[in-house]
């Protein structure tokens, strides 16, 4: 038997409900059949994030390995699909994969060296951008979800948003990112996303000094990649050197960024308002601070 995290079990619950119980009480056979249809050893106690159950395993051959196994949305669908477009190149390597189910075996990565453990926030921070410029180097594969389309839906709703936002300064700012991702909504870019590329996302191997993990990728401009190396130990006094960071060495045009990144807060602000929470203050700040875009493209690598 497989000892299913309780926070996982809380975790699904709290975000999907019926499913997420469901698929909670199915996971155990669920790991068990997939366990012995790849002839699979356990190999550790189960691991977990938000969504998925990880297990570490070896192979048939004595290769380490992990099944992840998640519930199958919009998100996790892509993931599979990135994998395979990267092939092990800044990303984990995907070693077989169920369509029907989303389950995937991946290879093993060192999650005792995370990049969170890193103590230098600059270091991480670069880190992260050297990812990216080489994972959205690749075009987006066909059938891949669409920037364009999730921002048109993000501004089809911000006027229901703005009558539920009290706070006059937090109201205009939420205008204010929706009024850049307008300008930028009808250009938003072919290349292949990871969308969550944060510090904990991001382990080391012994192939690589560290490799991009957990993607929800989607088809877009790299501009949308930033915001969780902004957010990331949050210093409101380091935002502006992250981003002019971010943005050398991903070679972007830092007006567009600028949009693209607004558009991460008014992502948030939207899911926020949407649960019923208050918008959060550090996210509110990060757009404070980077109300005046820099002019001009960002200089290729350092």
């Amino acid at each position: 038997m497989i000892d299913i995290p309780r926070e996982l079990a809380a975790s699904q619950e709290k975000f999907n409900g019926e499913a997420g119980r469901a698929f909670i009480a199915g996971l155990p056979d669920l790991t068990a059949g997939f366990l012995d249809r790849w002839e699979l050893e356990p190999d550790g106690p189960p691991m977990h994030g938000v969504s998925a159950l990880v297990l570490p395993v070896l192979c048939r051959d004595g290769t380490p390995a992990v099944l992840k196994l998640q519930i199958l949305d919009e998100e996790s669908e892509g993931e599979p699909v990135a994998l395979r477009v990267w092939d092990g190149d800044g990303a984990v390597r995907l070693l077989d994969h169920d369509e029907p189910t989303g389950t995937m075996l991946l290879e093993r990565l060192d999650e005792t060296r995370m990049l969170s453990y890193v103590p230098d926030p600059h270091q991480a921070v670069v880190t992260i951008a050297e990812l990216l410029a080489h994972l959205t180097s690749f075009p987006a594969p066909p059938g891949m979800r669409r920037l364009g389309d999730i921002a048109r839906a993000m501004l089809d709703q911000t006027p229901w948003a703005l009558d539920r936002i009290p706070d006059p300064e937090a109201r205009r700012l939420f205008a204010d990112c929706a009024a850049a991702v307008r300008e930028v909504v009808d250009e938003p870019g072919d290349r292949l996303l990871h969308w969550d590329l944060h510090d904990e996302n991001v382990l080391a191997s012994d192939r690589a000094p560290w490799l991009a993990i957990d993607p929800k990728p989607l088809a877009g401009d790299p501009g949308f990649e930033l915001w969780p190396a902004l957010a990331n130990r949050y210093d409101p006094d380091d935002i502006l050197w992250r981003f002019d960071a971010m943005t050398d060495i991903l070679a972007l045009d830092r007006a567009r960024a600028h949009a693209w990144t607004l558009g991460r807060l008014l992502q948030n602000a939207l899911w926020e308002i949407e649960d019923g929470r208050p918008l959060d203050t550090d996210q509110l700040e990060i757009a404070r601070r980077l109300k005046r875009p820099r002019s001009g493209a960002g200089r290729p690598g350092r």
